[in-house]
């Protein structure tokens, strides 16, 4: 079949297979020219299909040649019906794992129930033994918790009425956007679905059945933002999950003295979860064009590829230095994970230190101020926000012939239904 973007405002409903593959290969070659790493050596990823969980489970392959399995809620194609794009991105990191004769397996399943937890464990008993890190990287609308109950989360404000410009994706207008106030039942539903507990929920069932390593790491994503867009996001409903997230890395870490919980504050990128945040995507877009220009713009495997070799562990910049596993873990958590100069008071790792630097800032607060729907290109970059949303889905490379039929039935060997 031939497959085009089919696109409904900030979502692609169709995803392509080729462009897919395509887009796994290109963040592998970047991983692995950034050197290798006395990383993990086997790791759960949670959340590994897309985004900064795909990106991670690159780095733990490339940087560290770790063993992993993967947990993901993809859907295959079905007649005229392309798979997600999370279905072909998988099955090409299998096919990559499998040429380096390294163990690659993922779990289709709902990440937030109890028998996808289970079935985890049971594979990690049966295959790896036990893993030294876990990366918790789930963004969904709608959790159901361990006692059936389903929550939807919400994009709204938490004290009152906000009205911003905002960019209209169809369009690429400005308009003006006014977002609601939540109710505390709304509030109390996206910390349900964002927040930390399902993370703490995954960590005490992995130490329960004794599947974590002495001293394992494990990383949940965040982002914080600049204080331009803290009334819809940091002071939100979704800001509000995220230090539950941030309250739950501390209890983690009191619950577990054996397990280093951290939080990594990422950057702002164009992702299928931040593309439906009301006024985001035109500060997504503004800061693209400020950043790019000052040459410190960074796309989710430069931002993980980052965390890993620089942050989380260690490059091994000298012939000499490798180490062993307890030597290596030993050093990761006195050297890295523990040093203040990794983490901020918070205990973060801040990925997100290029977006927040004052000049980027200034200039982007200069740009909001100014820009309109005439002017939108010169403040914006468009075209930048634009390929990142469809690279999400496999298309709008170049070197794919678009107008060729292609087998959108893909086969995953290593997938566990």
């Amino acid at each position: 079949m031939i497959i085009e973007p089919k696109v409904r405002e900030y979502i692609c409903t169709t995803a392509h297979p080729q462009g897919c593959a395509e887009s796994v290969r290109n963040q592998a070659d970047y991983a692995c020219k950034q050197g290798i790493v006395n990383g993990t050596k086997k790791a759960l990823i949670i959340g590994c299909s897309t985004g900064y969980g795909l990106a991670s489970r690159i780095c733990a392959l490339e940087n560290c040649g770790a063993d992993t399995l993967g947990i993901m809620f993809e859907r295959q194609a079905n007649g005229r019906r392309t798979a997600t794009p999370g279905w072909y991105i998988t099955a090409e990191f299998h096919r990559l794992a499998s040429g380096k004769g390294v163990y690659a397996k993922t779990i289709n399943g709902d990440a937030f129930s109890k028998e996808i937890k289970e079935k985890a464990i049971e594979l990690i008993k049966k295959d790896l033994g036990k893993v030294d890190l876990v990366v918790y990287s789930l963004a969904a609308p709608r959790r159901t918790d361990a006692e059936g109950k389903t929550w939807s989360s919400c994009l709204k404000t938490t004290d009152e009425p906000f009205t911003e410009k905002s960019l209209d994706l169809r369009n690429n207008e400005i308009t003006e956007k006014t977002v609601e106030p939540a109710t505390e039942e709304e509030v109390l539903s996206t910390v349900k679905v964002m927040g930390g507990e399902d993370w703490a929920d995954w960590i005490d069932a992995l130490k329960a059945a004794d599947v974590l390593t002495e001293n394992a790491v494990t990383v949940a994503y965040s982002y914080i933002g600049p204080e331009l867009t803290y009334p819809i996001y940091y002071h939100g409903t979704i800001g509000t999950a995220k230090q539950h997230l941030q309250k739950t890395m501390s209890e983690i870490n009191q619950a577990h003295p054996d397990v280093c919980a951290v939080i990594s504050v990422n950057k702002g990128l164009v992702t299928q979860a931040s593309a439906a945040i009301p006024v985001v995507p035109l500060y997504f877009a503004i800061l693209y064009k400020v950043m790019k220009r000052a040459g410190n713009h960074e796309n989710c495997i430069q931002q993980i590829a980052r965390l890993f070799t620089q942050k989380l562990y260690t490059v091994m910049k000298e012939k000499g230095l490798h180490e062993g596993c307890i030597e290596q873990m030993q050093r990761l958590f006195m050297d890295k994970i523990l040093d203040d100069t990794q983490v901020d008071d918070n205990g973060f790792i801040r990925m997100d230190d290029y977006e927040l630097l004052p000049e980027i800032q200034e200039e982007v607060k200069k740009c909001w101020k100014a820009v309109t729907t005439d002017t939108v290109n010169q403040y914006c970059d468009i075209d930048g926000y634009w390929e990142d949303f469809y690279h999400m889905f496999g298309f709008h490379y170049s070197d794919i012939d678009y107008t060729q039929d292609v087998d959108a039935n893909v086969e995953i060997n290593g997938i566990v239904m």
